[in-house]
């Protein structure tokens, strides 16, 4: 790490990685909890040898040299970006300045998935996809750490991260703040990397963040939604000032005993009766014995082309407890075990790995309380295929209005007994 006063750039081709068990496994899909086993057990323990032997993973992060407010934007060395929640977050800091981190898995393991999946051997694929997953999540984790511990010598504090494409930050800016990133000064930047037009970086297992920096130590103490430990899983942190809680980003509070977490009167884009079928026919809802649910929906859908093939896609969601106000921990979405339709899309006979990897990586709403589905703003799509991100999206928000509307009948049916 290289600092120089206030200062810091660093640049590592080959990252140190220490991917938690417990981190895997919650990206695999499974419960709190919950221990590996059989064939389960044996793919993970392959996955983690295969990346140790050929994975490359990479950090790289360096202090903006300018950093402002106005009323709208942020502006890091003449660069303006539309994220309203960055925004009022670093406001509310009192930030003075702000970090660019950029990491990745590097290409090895997303080319040897592939492969795997070319191969039809989708269970070695999905382990060493999400394990390459959980790379990017602990190396984002271990630069914060390290920032916070340069930040504490320094009588400051950092904030947490945001990342384009998150919630109120539009992933279209992702190849500016790509572009900004690479005006290295010191410090080589360490990999290949490619922001497409879309957003989408190339290779997928890489991120881009942004974590603001302040001065105002204090305010993170009264503004308990800003600590950065209670998102923070680097579990030997010898700054640690609060439990991991991993929270709903920006909205921390929890819903008072015994109150209702959602709106039971709620205005959905679709009908109540569709609403009602589709939980009854497509929704499993499956509660935990510490409260957290798991969510599983089945869409059916077809083709907009070739002759309009059957399409059938899962959607897991991951919610947290309902005196949290259902935070939406973590969303899937693939193509089912019995599918074939999907392979018929055009943009996947186009592109079938980035059609897939599109789908793979769209989380919307991801760290919102359920509720936030009443007032996403989405675009209208009947399609029945997911070519583009706006029928993407559509479906998404159906999948969402759903669990709420089956969540909040269970709550209402609760009340009444």
């Amino acid at each position: 790490m290289r600092a120089l006063g206030e200062r810091i750039e660093l640049g590592e081709a080959r990252a140190v990685v220490n991917v938690l068990t417990e981190e895997y496994v919650r990206l695999l899909g499974y419960p709190r909890g919950f221990e590996l086993e059989g064939r389960a057990l044996e793919l993970a323990g392959w996955a983690r040898e295969w990346y140790a032997e050929h994975g490359h993973p990479w950090v790289y992060e360096r202090q903006a040299e300018t950093f402002a407010l106005d009323a709208a934007s942020i502006c890091i060395e003449g660069e303006r970006f539309s994220s309203i929640r960055l925004r009022s977050t670093l406001e509310q800091a009192g930030a003075h300045s702000a970090i660019l981190v950029a990491v990745g898995a590097g290409p090895e393991a997303e080319e040897e998935a592939r492969r795997l999946w070319s191969e039809e051997k989708p269970d070695e694929y999905f382990f060493l996809e999400m394990f390459a997953s959980a790379v990017v999540e602990n190396l984002t984790t271990t630069a914060g750490a390290r920032l916070c511990e340069w930040a504490e010598q320094h009588g400051m504090a950092v904030l947490p991260h945001y990342s384009p494409g998150y919630p109120e930050w539009d992933i279209a800016e992702q190849p500016r703040l790509l572009a900004l990133m690479r005006q290295t000064r010191s410090a080589e930047f360490p990999s290949q990397l490619e922001a497409m037009d879309s957003g989408m970086l190339r290779p997928r297992k890489s991120q881009l963040a942004v974590f603001g920096l302040t001065r105002h130590t204090e305010r993170l103490q009264r503004l308990t939604e800003l600590v950065p430990c209670e998102n923070c899983s680097f579990g030997p942190c010898q700054y640690r000032r609060a439990p991991y809680r991993r929270p709903p980003r920006g909205n921390g509070e929890r819903v008072a005993a015994g109150a209702v977490s959602l709106d039971q009167d709620a205005a959905y884009s679709v009908n109540r009766k569709a609403l009602q079928r589709w939980a009854r026919e497509r929704l499993t809802l499956e509660e935990h014995a510490d409260g957290w649910f798991d969510a599983v929906f089945r869409y059916e859908g077809t083709t907009c082309t070739n002759m309009g093939r059957p399409l059938a896609f899962n959607y897991r969601v991951k919610l947290g407890t309902r005196d949290e106000g259902y935070p939406i921990h973590e969303q899937h979405c693939a193509p089912a075990e019995d599918d074939t339709g999907h392979t018929h899309m055009c943009e996947y006979i186009a592109d079938a790995h980035g059609l897939m990897g599109a789908i793979d990586r769209e989380k919307p709403l991801r760290g919102e309380r359920l509720d936030a589905v009443l007032s996403w703003r989405r675009e209208a799509s009947g399609a029945g295929c997911f070519c583009e991100a706006a029928g993407r999206n559509h479906k998404w928000g159906l999948v969402l209005e759903t669990i709420h509307y089956a969540l909040a009948q269970k709550e209402r049916a609760q009340e009444t007994e």
